[in-house]
């Protein structure tokens, strides 16, 4: 980040942190808009786009070398319209470039990521991510690029042009086609996945693939899924689920000192990880740690959701309620720093028999793991580390309580990395699921409070005419909302619901699915677009259904309508779901891994998922039981209502589900046709855990 003296750029006159860490460049940046587009198109000028987001190690990097570089920036002033884009407000931009990178390299694309565009229809012309500013390992250095970039459009323009006209027919060409299946398919078994993923997983160390490697929540949450229902220790699903989430809650992915994920581990061992922490990783890995301690009653998996769960309220809530979106891996320009450790800094703020205990847990009489410093990484766990002090297991756990504070206290006099404290409604949306889910797996209240908190927020500050804004900050709400902010919030009502029965939170969900659905939803072939069609100046719209570090929006809304169907009746919504699931069927086939969101709410389709409704009144104690254990145990094709006694809904669920005064009756409805109503929580178990009517071979 620049601290030049130099006047701001335009830059300067934006809100969002990443923007505002280049008004200070010398390079003649533009905000993607009308202004910057049509400079181009007048003075025929070829687009360069920067597309980065505050917590960006390596956009940090290109920033320092390239962009306070004058002679670089004399540059990009000279022979292009540079444009810079925070892909955490315009994901609709970044997810049409990255596609084009990987048309274009093979590859897998990222962040920073460098595009250079027609003036005219903003096609791409060329793609990739971070240039040094000198060549490098085989990379050009950025000046070089700039200049061979520009002359060869000035001087090739035809041929330019022909290949920027390509590369949109084959963007275009990767959007799913007419041609689908009639039905869904329930031939493709979860098994069929998880054995696509047992090729992959790392039966070593956890996880899948190689590094640098990165959680994949989607497949995780698919696998908890298959392990609950092959109800077998012996299973490959319960397997590559228990050794992926023991590596990294005992790894250096975890933070053992404040909780919370950081964003992947740079080894195979996840030992040492990429340190910014993203609220999106934390919300789906939060439930995830929750469910598998419902699942398994594992008290680690228990302790990580309360870890996350408590880092989230502490340092990523704002005291509106909103939650923040990234923290940087970076502090004092360093990676790390304000997250390691060194051994003569321990031994100095902790008493012998806490070092003993701490050199114990955590293997300190090693080789420092991390450029001469300690990064945490559990070697035992907190009790056989107390055994080596002759410690029970509550006295271990109140000493490693008493030194993580300690720790704690000392961080916190370090120099913070950045927070980027732009709101983002579809991040939201996901971490309001979360908290939802854990308040009732671990049936802590203040976790509830917390997703409130940020529902009410939205709805305040990012939700006008029954439309929502994508980001708010500095008082600002900014940008047309995705289809990631409509149905992530959507996810998160329904999720807030079960757990509070406020129908305020339900009702807001069936009204934002509608505009959801009219907003988005391809009226030719089905399935929603991932942009607005009026008023976009983006160089088209985008349609997809595989997921990529959060779960597919496509997928996402499929369960969504389907949970919303439970309750309202509303035939339309099961309809697009299925539609949904055809459409994406073929490639659901070749790809399994790519697709595990979809799988996730096609097993709700296929499965005989429940519809339960609660009847009673609110203050009892059958009634609480019985939904502590609805709450407490993994059962993940349920939906879940309640209603007083003579309460009236608007959701047709409620209607005829009566009670004698003061019993609780419980109705364990399919398709809704309703078994005898039962007030035994035993009877009630036994309905609900009745699933899969489809094979899983």
């Amino acid at each position: 980040m620049s601290t030049s003296s130099r006047p701001a750029n335009r830059l300067g006159e934006e809100t969002s942190p990443y923007l505002l860490q280049h008004a200070f460049n010398p390079v003649d940046w533009y905000p993607w808009g009308a202004e910057a587009l049509e400079r181009a198109r007048s003075e025929d000028r070829p687009i360069l786009l920067s597309v980065g987001y505050s917590a960006c190690h390596w956009c940090h990097v290109m920033e320092r070398e390239s962009f306070e570089n004058d002679a670089i920036a004399n540059l990009m002033n000279s022979l292009f319209v540079n444009i810079k884009v925070d892909r955490e407000e315009r994901p609709d931009l970044d997810r049409i470039y990255q596609l084009a990178h990987q048309l274009l390299t093979r590859r897998p694309g990222g962040w920073p990521l460098t595009a250079f565009l027609t003036p005219t229809d903003h096609a791409p012309l060329f793609v990739g991510t971070y240039f040094p500013a000198e060549p490098h390992h085989g990379m050009p250095g950025f000046g070089d690029l700039l200049q061979q970039v520009a002359q060869h459009y000035t001087n090739n323009r035809s041929q330019m042009g022909d290949h920027a006209k390509a590369i949109r027919q084959a963007l275009q060409q990767t959007e799913p086609g007419h041609q689908h299946t009639t039905e869904p398919a329930d031939t493709i078994t979860l098994e069929t996945v998880a054995r696509q993923l047992e090729d992959e997983f790392d039966a070593v160390h956890g996880g899948f693939g190689k590094a640098p490697k990165f959680p994949h929540p989607t497949h995780l949450s698919l696998l908890l899924r298959l392990a609950w229902s092959q109800k077998s220790a012996q299973g490959s699903a319960y397997q590559m689920t228990i050794k992926t989430l023991g590596a990294m809650a005992s790894g250096g992915l975890w933070d053992h000192v404040t909780g919370g994920f950081y964003r992947y581990a740079v080894d195979d061992q996840w030992r040492i990880p990429h340190f910014e922490k993203m609220l999106y990783d934390n919300a789906q890995l939060l439930p995830i740690f929750a469910d598998a301690y419902a699942l398994w009653g594992r008290e680690d998996f228990g302790n990580v959701a309360r870890g996350t769960a408590a880092w989230v309220m502490n340092e990523m809530q704002s005291v509106e309620g909103g939650y923040f979106s990234t923290i940087d891996a970076d502090s004092e320009g360093v990676e790390g720093r304000y997250y390691v450790w060194d051994a003569t800094e321990l031994k100095d703020i902790l008493d012998p028999k806490e070092w003993c205990f701490a050199s114990a847990l955590f293997g300190l009489t090693n080789t420092p793991n991390f450029e001469g410093q300690w990064h945490f990484n559990q070697v035992m766990t907190p009790a056989e580390a107390g055994t080596t002090l002759n410690l029970c297991a509550t006295e271990a756990e109140q000493l490693w309580h008493d030194i993580r504070e300690t720790l704690r206290l000392r961080r916190e006099t370090r120099i913070r990395p950045n927070r980027d404290e732009k709101i983002l409604t579809a991040w939201n949306g996901l971490m309001i699921s979360a908290m939802a889910k854990a308040s009732q797996v671990l049936h802590d209240p203040n976790y509830l409070v917390a997703a409130q908190k940020s529902a009410h927020f939205i709805k305040t500050h990012l939700y006008e005419n029954e439309k929502l804004a994508r980001r708010f900050r500095s008082g600002e709400a900014k940008f047309t909302a995705s289809l990631d902010d409509y149905a992530y919030l959507i996810q998160g009502l329904i999720d807030l619901y079960e757990a509070d029965f406020d129908e305020q939170w339900l009702g807001w969900a069936h009204g934002l699915q509608k505009k959801q659905d009219e907003l988005f939803w391809d009226k030719e072939t089905g399935g929603y677009f991932f942009s607005e069609e009026k008023g976009s100046l983006l160089p088209g719209r985008n349609k997809r259904f595989e997921d990529n570090a959060r779960p597919n929006s496509n997928a996402v809304s499929a369960l969504n309508l389907l949970k919303l169907y439970n309750f309202t009746l509303h035939k339309p919504f099961r309809e697009k779901a299925k539609t949904i699931f055809t459409l994406a069927g073929d490639m659901m086939n070749t790809a399994h891994n790519a697709f595990a969101q979809m799988f996730i709410s096609l097993d709700f389709y296929l499965d005989r998922s429940k519809e339960v409704v609660v009847v009673g009144l609110k203050q009892s104690l059958e009634k609480d039981s019985i939904l502590k254990m609805l709450r407490g145990e993994f059962l993940p094709n349920k939906t879940v209502g309640f209603i007083p006694p003579d309460a009236e809904s608007s959701f047709p669920v409620f209607e005829n589900k009566t009670t004698a005064e003061g019993r609780t009756i419980v109705y364990v409805c399919e398709n809704n046709i309703c078994k005898y109503p039962t007030e035994e929580l035993a009877k009630v178990r036994e309905l609900v855990k009745d699933n899969k009517r489809y094979s899983l071979k």
